[in-house]
Parts: C-alpha cells; sequence; structure tokens
C-alpha cells in the first residue's frame, strides 16, 4: 500500500513495502499433497514408458485420486478457515500438474505418441490452463451475495479424471492405445485421444455448470 510522503513542497508516494509471504497453513499443506501426487503419477508414467511393468500405470492412476482426494479435502478445509489469494494460485498450479499434465503424460505412456496425437495432448493441457486462469479472473464476478460462486463457467479441470478412467479401463481390459489401431494421415493418429480433445473444449466451453 501506497504512503503518501512530503517532500520540498510536494508529496510524492513512497512505494509500498513487498507483501510478506504468509506461513503455510494445513489447506496449503493439502494442496502441495496434490500437486505432489500428480508428480508421482507422471514419473510412473515416464517409468512405464522406459521400462514397463503394468504395476507403474496402476500406481499412477491411483496417484491421481489421491490428487483428487486433496483437491477436495483442501477445499473443505480453506472454506472452513481464511482463505487467501495465495492459496487460490497455490491450488491452480497444482490442478494444472495434477489434472493436466499428468493425464498427459498417462496417455503418452500408454501410446498416443503419433505427430496428431501430441498436437491434441497440447491442445488439452492448454485448455486446462486457460480454464484455471479464467476462472480465477472471474470468479468474483460470479458471487452471490453470500459471497459464494454461483457456479463455474466450462467444466472444472478435475474432470479430466473421467479420461484416466477410460484410460485405466482400457488399460485393464488389455485394449491401451499402444495396442489399437492407429491411422496415418501424414503423421500418426489414434481415435482414443479424441477423448482429451472433448475434455479440454469442455473445459473452455461457455457451459454453465452449478457449483455445489
Amino acid at each position: 500500500m501506497e504512503q503518501a510522503v512530503e517532500g520540498e513542497g510536494e508529496t510524492v508516494a513512497a512505494p509500498a513495502a513487498p507483501p510478506r509471504l504468509r506461513e503455510l497453513g494445513l489447506a496449503d499443506a493439502i494442496t502441495l499433497g496434490n500437486a505432489a501426487c500428480g508428480v508421482g503419477a507422471i514419473l510412473l508414467a515416464f517409468r512405464y514408458a522406459l521400462e514397463g511393468g503394468r504395476f507403474a500405470i496402476w500406481w499412477a492412476f491411483a496417484l491421481l485420486l489421491g490428487s483428487l482426494l486433496c483437491d477436495v479435502a483442501d477445499g473443505w478445509v480453506a472454506r472452513s478457515r481464511r482463505s487467501s489469494p495465495f492459496g487460490g494460485d497455490l491450488d491452480s498450479l497444482s490442478d494444472v500438474i495434477s489434472f493436466g499434465v499428468a493425464p498427459v503424460a498417462l496417455g503418452y505412456a500408454l501410446g498416443l505418441r503419433g505427430g496428431w496425437d501430441a498436437v491434441v495432448l497440447i491442445f488439452f493441457v492448454c485448455c486446462g490452463v486457460a480454464r484455471l486462469a479464467r476462472y480465477n479472473v472471474i470468479a468474483d464476478s460470479m458471487k452471490t451475495d453470500a459471497g459464494k460462486v454461483s457456479h463455474y463457467e466450462g467444466t472444472p479441470i478435475p474432470t479430466s479424471l473421467l479420461v484416466v478412467a477410460y484410460m485405466a479401463v482400457l488399460f485393464g481390459q488389455h485394449k491401451a492405445p499402444e495396442e489399437l489401431t492407429g491411422y496415418r494421415f501424414v503423421f500418426l493418429f489414434h481415435p482414443t485421444v479424441l477423448i482429451y480433445a472433448l475434455s479440454g473444449a469442455l473445459m473452455i466451453s461457455r457451459v454453465r455448470i452449478p457449483k455445489p
């Protein structure tokens, strides 16, 4: 906050003191658990891609479920305590890892490695980032008189776990993308990647979803 300082015949504004980073609270620690699970899932996807071993992917799926549980828990804790912009930004950054990058890493590890697959996977992550940024900017304008956000605009990024669940079903049935037929239109394309395109498009859509 700027303060007025009197000089020689004029008043100048003194530079505001930089805000102090508040201590991490319980909700923030849970949010970091979300990010940690997401990074763990990415590393396990890399391990599967390099070494194989079905347990690595199953553990990756489990860690993303852990990310979802942390995401729900930190929201509940934050609502019961005093929240802050720091906690909101921390949540968004963690969500990008767990519900944006990690599902893409799993898809790539499971065989979505064609050129068109890569285009769609990049599109998916960009949609997730744009969705979170838009929400952070317009959230205040969507608050009711009670101070709560009335609705989501576009599907929340954690809904990407529906894509992960679909991939888990395919993997359990030994029908992962790497075992399905791909098509070549200059670059290789697997139809399974379209579920990522649909998820990303819904995130940046104008669909209004009531917020519980």
